[in-house]
C-alpha cells in the first residue's frame, strides 16, 4: 500500500514538473523580449484610410470599371452612371438656348422698327405744329399726331423690355445647359486618391440613390496603428516622437513611424476618478503613423488589418535597441 502511494506521488510530481516546464516554455516563447528603459509598446492592427466612392445623383449604373484588389490612380474613372435621360434634357436645354437667341434677334428687329416709327411720328408732329401755328390744320389733327408720338414711345419701351426678357431667358437657358453638363460629368465617378479597391459594393444595372456607395478605396499612403498606453507612459509622449512597428506577418522587418495623435481623454475607465492609483490605471489611445512616402514606395505589400506591435520611445535620448533598428524590404 505504501509502495503504491509512493509511486502515485512520484507520478504526480513528474506531471507537475512537465506542466511547469511547458508553461515556462510558452511564456518564454510568446512573451516580448524585455524592452530597454524608456521604450514602451502596445498591440494593434495596421489601419489604412478608407474612402467611399458614392454617387452624387441617383441613377442606374452603366459600367463599373474596376474590381476588388485593383490599384487605381488619382482621377482615374471608376464608375459610369447611365446618362440617357440627362443627354435628352441637355439637348432640350440647348434647343431652348437657340430659341431664346432667335427671340433676341427678333426683339432687336422690333426695337429698330419701333425707333423708326417713333422718328417718323416725331417728324409728323413737328410739321403739324408748324401747320397748326399757321392755321392750316385743326387742333384735333395736332393732338392726334401728339398721341401717335406717345404711342410710338410706349411701343419702343415695350420692345426694349421684351429684349431684356429675351436676354434673361438666354442666361437661364445657358445656366440649365451648364447644370446638365455638370451632372453628366459627375456621372463618371473618379478616384479621389491613389489606392487599392477594397470593396466593390454595386454591379452594373443596379439603380442607386444619391449618395449610394459603389466602391471603397484604400489609401495606401495613409496607414497607422492604434495602441493604448497607461497614464505615466502616454503623458510623456509628444506628437512627432519616433516609433517602430513590427507586423506579425513580416516580423523580420522593422517599420519606422511617428506618434501622430494622443487622445486627450482616457479609455476603459470611469470619467471620474478620485485616487492617484485609479488615475495611473487610465489608458490613453495613441496613434502611430507611417511616413506616406515610405508607404508609397512599398504600396505593393501594404495590407490593412494586419496585427502587430508598435513601439514608442519616451525621450529623444533613448537609443533604439538592435532588435528595433529599422529594417525594410528592398
Amino acid at each position: 500500500m505504501t509502495h503504491q502511494f509512493t509511486l502515485q506521488w512520484k507520478n504526480a510530481v513528474i506531471v507537475l514538473l512537465i506542466v511547469m516546464v511547458s508553461i515556462g516554455f510558452l511564456l518564454t516563447f510568446f512573451q516580448n523580449p524585455e524592452l530597454p528603459q524608456g521604450i514602451v509598446s502596445g498591440n494593434g492592427r495596421l489601419e489604412a484610410v478608407e474612402v467611399d466612392i458614392t454617387t452624387k445623383f441617383g441613377g442606374r449604373l452603366a459600367t463599373v470599371l474596376v474590381r476588388e484588389g485593383d490599384t487605381v490612380d488619382l482621377n482615374q474613372g471608376l464608375v459610369q452612371i447611365d446618362t440617357k435621360e440627362l443627354d435628352a434634357q441637355l439637348r432640350r436645354a440647348e434647343a431652348e438656348v437657340r430659341r431664346a437667341r432667335h427671340e433676341k434677334n427678333s426683339a432687336v428687329a422690333v426695337i429698330a422698327q419701333r425707333k423708326s416709327e417713333l422718328s417718323l411720328t416725331k417728324k409728323d408732329l413737328g410739321r403739324s405744329r408748324g401747320l397748326y401755328e399757321n392755321d392750316n390744320i385743326s387742333l384735333e389733327q395736332l393732338q392726334r399726331d401728339e398721341t401717335a408720338v406717345q404711342t410710338a414711345r410706349a411701343a419702343l419701351a415695350a420692345a426694349q423690355a421684351q429684349f431684356s426678357n429675351t436676354e434673361a431667358g438666354i442666361e437661364v437657358a445657358i445656366a440649365n445647359t451648364e447644370l446638365l453638363k455638370v451632372q453628366i460629368e459627375d456621372s463618371v465617378l473618379k478616384a479621389p486618391i491613389s489606392g487599392r479597391v477594397l470593396y466593390r459594393l454595386a454591379e452594373p444595372g443596379e439603380v442607386l440613390p444619391a449618395g449610394g456607395k459603389v466602391l471603397t478605396v484604400l489609401d495606401l499612403t495613409d496607414a497607422s496603428m492604434t495602441i493604448f498606453l497607461p497614464t505615466l507612459q502616454a503623458g510623456r509622449l509628444r506628437i512627432g516622437d519616433e516609433a517602430r512597428i513590427v507586423l506579425d506577418a513580416i516580423p523580420e522587418y522593422v517599420i519606422p513611424a511617428t506618434v501622430s495623435f494622443v487622445s486627450p481623454e482616457a479609455q476603459f475607465t470611469p470619467k471620474e476618478v478620485e485616487t492617484r492609483t485609479e488615475r495611473e490605471k487610465l489608458m490613453f489611445r495613441v496613434k502611430v503613423r507611417i511616413d506616406p512616402a515610405l508607404l508609397a514606395k512599398h504600396s505593393a505589400i501594404m495590407k490593412s488589418g494586419v496585427p502587430g506591435v508598435a513601439y514608442v520611445r519616451l525621450g529623444i535620448d533613448v537609443v533604439w535597441p538592435e532588435s528595433l533598428q529599422v529594417r525594410l524590404p528592398l
